[in-house]
């Protein structure tokens, strides 16, 4: 049997998109290899969102290559965003990669994996909105977890992201659609669903003329076996009321809300061309938490965006600390090719850029370790997630942790445990993001 490797950059959107291609993969005869060294062809599915990202796609690229020295890889396929954003660019640039698939390409990859394997070059075009957002999928969680992308591309034209031009317009599922994967996805086993899209606050404004998140969510929370419902990728202008009471009542639905907010200038953010300011962004944060006092609110910054001055910069550390968020990232702008703000003329140092970023994540490294302090001796339910051989414990995430972004809990435990359940434990300690305690036994 053929064996394929996958190596899958980004977001968790783009891995939903590698895991379909890998069902249809397996669907068609081949054997998915986690082994690059045994792979006959690779799959490089790529991001391209920023400077950074771009540069750990290529350094990717060039290290699956040198698996074509032994003889075995016949096959370097490079998919995913970069490959929609640059397809002229890496054919002529990285002679290693034989064959460059657009978004709309994930579609044909079985085709495309069974002509490259002939040695066909040709490389696989198409508009990106033809790109199929649903199919059965091979999971490359752990079992217990799943994204489910309810929707692909965005209409909202930051003027720093290059998304819209290279996934295109904002599209949502249909509901049905959705909720019928979530019940296969649970079925299976997986326990905690992750909702993602580009902006999933306006999913089913394209169907239905309205946000259709807080029903979709009621919908899953009636689904058997699922135990957490997170969502992530909600901006701050689409969280409505209707949507706050849902994460209030649903039990299902951890008390959690990733909402990137980018800056909080106003000046900036019109520049940006967000659609929240300063008055506006202080009003949502106080409404989360008086009708959810237990939320943990995740947010994203840019620092250095063109024309950020130092007084700027300063009202965005305060507003910071001021805010007190739970998880935070902080990125040093970078100016994409073919997006508004990469033609304003105030472009600013991207050693500024760069230091402005690391202030305001020392800020919140000292903001974190105040929270964590106050959970020690509090009771909290954690899914396990693994066992660490080195320091004896298990470790696993709290509701208040999203996977791979947040940070997990480390914890003792006198009894064998299983993966991908529930327990409760007792926070003894903390560290800068990580909790530390022990199982709460059963009385």
């Amino acid at each position: 049997m053929t064996k394929i490797g996958m190596v899958s950059l980004g977001c968790p959107k783009n891995q939903v998109d590698a895991e379909i291609m890998l069902k249809r993969l397996t669907n068609a005869g081949y054997e998915i290899t986690p082994i690059e060294a045994e792979a006959e062809a690779i799959i490089v599915n790529t991001c391209g969102f920023i400077e950074d990202a771009k540069a750990e796609a290529i350094e990717n690229i060039l290290e699956v290559a040198k698996y074509k020295a032994d003889g075995v890889l016949k096959a370097l396929i490079v998919t995913g965003c970069l490959a929609e954003r640059y397809r002229e660019e890496i054919k002529e640039s990285l002679p290693e990669v034989d064959v460059v698939v657009s978004l709309a390409g994930n579609n044909d990859i079985v085709k495309v994996v069974e002509n490259a394997l002939k040695g066909d070059k040709t490389d696989c075009f198409g508009k990106k909105e033809d790109l199929i957002i649903e199919g059965d999928r091979l999971l490359t969680t752990p079992k217990y977890l799943a994204y489910i992308k309810v929707a692909e591309g965005c209409d909202n034209c930051c003027t720093y992201c290059a998304i819209p031009k290279i996934r295109g317009r904002f599209r949502s599922r249909p509901m049905e659609s959705v909720i019928a994967e979530a019940k296969t996805l649970a079925a299976g086993g997986v326990k905690e669903l992750v909702v993602v899209a580009q902006d999933t606050t306006r999913y089913g404004e394209d169907l239905c003329g309205r946000s259709m998140l807080p029903e979709l969510l009621k919908e899953l929370c009636k689904i058997e076996g699922l135990h957490w419902i997170r969502t992530l990728y909600t901006y701050p202008e689409r969280i409505t009321d209707e949507l706050i009471e849902v994460i209030k009542n649903e039990e299902k639905v951890v008390n959690y809300l990733d909402i990137p907010i980018q800056h909080c200038n106003d000046e900036i953010l019109k520049r940006m061309n967000r659609k929240s300011g300063r008055d506006s962004l202080d009003a949502l944060m106080k409404k989360l938490r008086e009708e959810i006092p237990d939320i943990t609110i995740r947010t994203t910054l840019i620092t250095g965006f063109p024309g950020e001055t130092e007084e700027q910069f300063e009202e965005l550390c305060e507003f910071v600390k001021a805010t007190g968020f739970d998880r935070l990232g902080c990125f040093a702008y970078s100016e994409e090719e073919g997006t508004v703000a990469a033609t304003f003329a105030d472009q600013i140092d991207r050693q500024v850029r760069v230091d402005r970023s690391e202030i305001v994540m020392n800020d919140q490294s000292g903001l974190v370790l105040e929270k964590n302090a106050l959970k020690v001796g509090t009771v909290a339910e954690v899914i396990i997630e693994g066992y660490d051989d080195y320091i004896k414990c298990y470790f696993g995430r709290t509701r208040a942790d999203a996977p791979e972004i947040d940070g997990k809990i480390f914890f003792i435990s006198t009894k064998p445990l299983e993966l991908g359940t529930f327990c409760k434990v007792r926070i003894n300690d903390s560290l800068e993001y990580d909790l530390l305690g022990e199982l709460e036994e059963e009385e």
